[in-house]
C-alpha cells in the first residue's frame, strides 16, 4: 500500500495504524523524500510504499512457483508439437495422448491401433524412439522422459518389480547383489525401487565394459 504524508514519520504512523501493527513489523520502501521546496514553493511530501514482513517473500515465491507453471506448460506444449510433427511424417496410425514436465521428467504418452508396431518385437522400436526422444529433449530442455506407448512401460515396470523379489532375496541372504543389465528407464526403476527398500545400503547404477548397466546393492553405503 502507498502512503503519502507531509513527514516521513506521519507516513510510518498512517501506514502502522491501518495495518494495527507496530513499524517494525513492516516493510517499507520510500519512494519520495519529503522536502520544504523554496519559500513554500515546489514541496514534496513523503511517499512511502508498505507491505507486512514476509507478504513480499510470500509474494515473490508465488510468482516464481507460477512462472515455472508457465515455463512447464511452454515446454509441454512445444514438446507435444515435436512428437505430432515426427507421428505425422511417420507411416505409424499413432496420437500424442498427454506430455507432462514434472520433477526434470517429461511424461509422454503415446497410443494408437499401431502402438504394437512401435514397440515392435521385444520392444526394439521403444527402445529406438526412446533414445531419440531422450538425447532431444536432454539436449534442449535438459530433462528426462518416461515413454510409455500403450500400456508397454507400465508393463516393464511390473515385470521389474517383480524380477527384483529375486534380488532381494539375495541381498536378505548374502549382503550384496547386482541385478542382470537393464535398458533405458528400467534401470532407473530398478534403482528408485532398491533404495526405498535398502535406504541404509549402497545401491547405485554400475556401467559395465560393454556399456551396459546394472544396479548394484552393497551392505555399506560408500
Amino acid at each position: 500500500m502507498r502512503f503519502i504524508a507531509s513527514t516521513l514519520d506521519e507516513a510510518y504512523q498512517k501506514a502502522a495504524k491501518e495495518f494495527s501493527c507496530s513499524i517494525v513489523e513492516l516493510d517499507i520502501d520510500v519512494v519520495q523524500n519529503p522536502s520544504s521546496g523554496f519559500l513554500g514553493m515546489f514541496s514534496k511530501d513523503a511517499i512511502i510504499e508498505v507491505s507486512r514482513k514476509g507478504a513480499k517473500k510470500e509474494k515473490q515465491v508465488k510468482e516464481e512457483v507460477k512462472s515455472s507453471s508457465s515455463s512447464n506448460t511452454s515446454v509441454e506444449s512445444e514438446i507435444k508439437i515435436g512428437l505430432e510433427r515426427l507421428l505425422t511424417s511417420s507411416c505409424y496410425k499413432l496420437d500424442v495422448i498427454e506430455t507432462t514436465v514434472e520433477d526434470e521428467n517429461v511424461y509422454i504418452k503415446i497410443d494408437g491401433e499401431d502402438a504394437a508396431l512401435m514397440i515392435g518385437k521385444e520392444g526394439y522400436r521403444y527402445k529406438a524412439i526412446s533414445y531419440i526422444l531422450h538425447n532431444w529433449i536432454k539436449m534442449k530442455y535438459n530433462m528426462t522422459i518416461s515413454l510409455e506407448i500403450s500400456e508397454f512401460l507400465k508393463n516393464q515396470k511390473e515385470n521389474v518389480v517383480n524380477y527384483l523379489d529375486g534380488i532381494k532375496q539375495r541381498v536378505e541372504e548374502q549382503g550384496r547383489a547386482q541385478t542382470k543389465p537393464l535398458d533405458g528407464i528400467l534401470v532407473k526403476i530398478a534403482l528408485e525401487e532398491l533404495r526405498a527398500v535398502y535406504p541404509d545400503m549402497y545401491v547405485a547404477i554400475k556401467t559395465l565394459r560393454d556399456g551396459r548397466k546394472v544396479v548394484v546393492v552393497n551392505e555399506h553405503r560408500k
